[in-house]
């Protein structure tokens, strides 16, 4: 059964007149009149009564109309949608994040996504660790991830989103929340809490990192998925931490945020996507991310933060 038959049938049984039906269709009569007869034979019933002065449903055709019109209605409403998924209109893009540091900016590109392309879904998946989310979109299993860099993927693209320097939470009690400045060496004797191992933490990696530089490795005591739960043991008095200015919009009762002293260790955000990904949806969620999470030190980006300062940095997304 060809699709141009049943539009054929309801132009007929809209119409109750063959030649109106074939000027509707752009089409000669006679064809018409084949394609309908095609139709009785394949489905063995027959749909109109005819005679030289009318045309009439039989109950066959009166009961065939409804259904085929809502063939022909999904059949229009699965091209409109092909079609606006080829223009990046419609579609699904998995995003992978982890982090406190996400509280400004993964609101700011959902929410101007959904602005601009209500018919692209965000599939969010969180606890995805900046280094595991490089990996995942590597592989395919994402289409978007937070990272942070360096970034060495073969075939992964990036586009850095923020800077965020490296800071150090501890309790308000502590002796060292009286400096306003924090030397990392001074941390050597301190049990820390930090990210787990091997979960894709680059803050967990940077934090190693700098407390080797200094000539000590960090005593971690304790490890939670999460910067929220992190800090909360900080002010616990379970330990320190050193953490992300995009974190200290995190405000408990007995926790403190201080800079370190000497160069600061400054962290890059980006968003990547693996450059041979197709699809439309993606590009467009790109696009709209150029404009909603520009590159730090452009003017739009002094402006977004101006506009959403309220003493916490901005944020990558993934820890």
């Amino acid at each position: 059964m060809e699709l141009r038959y049943l539009s054929s049938f309801v132009a007929v049984a809209e119409e109750l007149h063959f030649g109106r039906a074939a000027r509707r269709l752009q089409m000669a009569q006679p064809p018409l009149s084949q394609q309908i007869r095609q139709l009785e034979k394949e489905l063995g019933v027959q749909l109109f009564e005819r005679s030289t002065r009318s045309v009439r449903l039989t109950s066959a055709g009166e009961a065939f109309l409804k259904p085929v019109r809502t063939v022909l209605e999904d059949i229009d409403i699965a091209t409109r949608v092909a079609k606006a998924a080829g223009r990046g209109e419609y579609g699904r893009v998995r995003v992978g994040f982890a982090g406190a540091s996400s509280h400004t900016t993964l609101p700011r590109l959902t929410r101007a996504v959904r602005a601009a392309h209500p018919g692209i879904e965000l599939v969010m998946l969180g606890q995805t660790y900046a280094n595991r989310a490089a990996a995942r979109v590597a592989d395919g299993t994402l289409d978007l991830g937070f990272v942070r860099l360096p970034l060495n993927r073969p075939g992964v693209e990036h586009r850095v989103i923020a800077e965020e320097e490296l800071v150090c939470a501890l309790p308000s009690d502590h002796p060292l929340a009286r400096h306003e400045r924090i030397s990392v060496g001074d941390l050597a004797e301190e049990p820390f809490v930090s990210f787990p191992a091997r979960t894709g933490s680059s803050l967990r990696d940077v934090t190693l990192e700098t407390c080797e530089h200094n000539g000590f490795h960090p005593r971690i005591v304790q490890e939670a998925p999460d910067s929220y739960t992190i800090l909360a043991l900080v002010a616990m008095g379970v330990g320190v931490t050193l953490t992300l200015t995009s974190c200290t919009h995190i405000q408990q009762t007995g926790l403190v945020y201080r800079p370190l002293a000497g160069p600061p260790v400054v962290l890059q955000a980006a968003l990547a996507w693996r450059t041979d990904n197709p699809s439309a949806a993606l590009r467009s969620v790109l696009d709209v991310a150029a404009d909603a999470l520009p590159p730090p030190g452009s003017a739009t980006a002094a402006g977004s933060r101006s506009d959403s300062r309220s003493g916490q940095g901005g944020g990558s997304g993934s820890d």
